[in-house]
């Protein structure tokens, strides 16, 4: 299934539902672990145009705090919603809560999807979001997790390759202080980069893991 087919259906949703594809991976994550975000309060790690926050806030999270280190990049209609709080030219590894998430004991639902980052120093950020018995949703990016020696030909990886580095992080996450509650793979490929252009209009498979901290 590719990230560029038009007529993409994910448990009920199409590229028209977000404004942008991410939202089709996190509806993807809601349907396949059960979870219901309705009347919690958010963060949203690496938001971009906003996929996650638009999903969230659809599915009937309360609010979202969105977070990310561009200018202007989320889309209007989410910039423009009472049920959001813009964070911009935040890097969400060393952006701390504000006032209003401490003093609530952090937030319910962290969802991430930051590129260049290992899963290991974004869930490090989240955990200082992070009510004690929150959640989070990640999204799991094979070709950022990948040696060099892994990514010796590039970017773009065999899909069993990507499967093994995918489940070795999966696999890391309880030593790191976190329970796997809930763990598929994404209906949409990642994005490959420009500069292979061999490998133009194809993309990574990627995985959405669902967390919750036990230290």
């Amino acid at each position: 299934m590719s990230e560029s087919d038009p007529l993409i259906q994910v448990h009920g949703a199409d590229a028209d539902t977000y404004v942008s594809r991410g939202g089709l991976k996190l509806h993807h994550a809601f349907a396949e672990f059960g979870f219901d975000p309705t009347g919690l309060i958010c963060a949203d790690f690496g938001c971009s145009t906003g996929g996650f926050t638009d999903c969230a806030l659809h599915h009937g999270a309360a609010h979202v705090h969105c977070i990310d280190t561009a200018y202007g990049q989320l889309a209007w209609k989410l910039r423009q919603d009472e049920r959001t709080t813009v964070h911009e030219r935040s890097n969400a590894l060393h952006t701390e809560p504000p006032p209003e998430v401490s003093e609530q004991g952090g937030v319910d639902l962290i969802v991430m999807d930051l590129g260049w980052t290992k899963q290991d120093r974004a869930l490090a950020a989240a955990r200082t979001w992070l009510k004690d018995d929150g959640k989070v949703i990640s999204l799991v990016k094979p070709h950022y997790e990948a040696t060099k020696e892994e990514l010796e030909d590039g970017m773009i990886l065999t899909e069993d390759l990507a499967r093994s580095i995918a489940e070795r992080v999966r696999d890391s996450l309880p030593e790191m202080g976190w329970e796997v509650l809930g763990w598929t793979q994404s209906p949409l490929l990642g994005s490959a980069r420009k500069k292979k252009r061999k490998n133009k209009g194809k993309g990574n498979p990627e995985w959405l893991v669902l967390l919750t901290p036990t230290q």
